[in-house]
């Protein structure tokens, strides 16, 4: 199968960043429920082992470091960082996929990522949004509270966050615009309307 041309298409991505403890999992999560046609998860390649339920294919791709570095090296992927000591990925294919079933591609990915997508010679100039914390203090109450990550871990975290929301507030990002998650409805509703406008929910098929 050939390709596809991504500068041909009208379906623009949408790029999401943000640190972890943002919210945007959970506003993605919302996001995809009241549109389920209109767009596509780039599901991303990662080292790092799964946490709790998750499935391969589903919340990552599950890979070794030997298959990241041979997909690297293949020009495989639209961008790919390393954080915490794993490599995360998104791979041309996953996005050529989405865009092939005609939704729009939204890619949730870090701030490294960010840069390598906005300075991608092929793939389209996407919308960038940047979901912030109202504050480092309420981002360390909610890395603590979920409870999966070990001291250090949070503590790495906490750092990575502060690099990313001061890159989010440079000449250099290319974010469109910033949400600050200070109130997750409100912050749900400037979300949806980046990336759908005015446009109403889907009603949903029953059988």
């Amino acid at each position: 199968m050939a390709p596809v041309d991504f500068k041909s298409t009208s379906l623009t991505p949408i790029v999401i960043s943000g640190p972890s403890g943002s919210g945007k999992s959970t506003i993605l999560t919302r996001l995809f429920a009241e549109y389920p046609s209109r767009f596509g998860f780039s599901v991303s390649h990662t080292t790092r082992a799964p946490r709790g339920t998750e499935q391969n294919g589903k919340e990552y791709y599950f890979v070794s470091r030997e298959e990241f570095q041979k997909l690297i090296a293949d020009g495989g992927f639209v961008e790919h960082a390393q954080f915490g000591g794993n490599y995360y990925g998104t791979s041309v294919r996953a996005v050529e996929e989405i865009r092939e079933q005609g939704r729009t591609c939204v890619l949730d990915i870090e701030m490294e990522g960010v840069k390598q997508v906005s300075n991608h010679p092929t793939f389209p100039r996407p919308k960038f949004l940047f979901l912030s914390p109202p504050s480092m203090e309420i981002l360390e109450q909610r890395l603590r509270s979920r409870a999966t990550d070990k001291e250090e871990a949070i503590l790495k975290r906490l750092q990575q966050a502060k690099v990313e929301m001061e890159f989010a507030r440079s000449a250099e990002a290319p974010h469109d615009k910033i949400v600050v998650n200070d109130d997750l409805e409100t912050a749900y509703q400037e979300v949806r309307r980046f990336c759908v406008g005015d446009a109403e929910p889907e009603k949903l098929q029953v059988d």
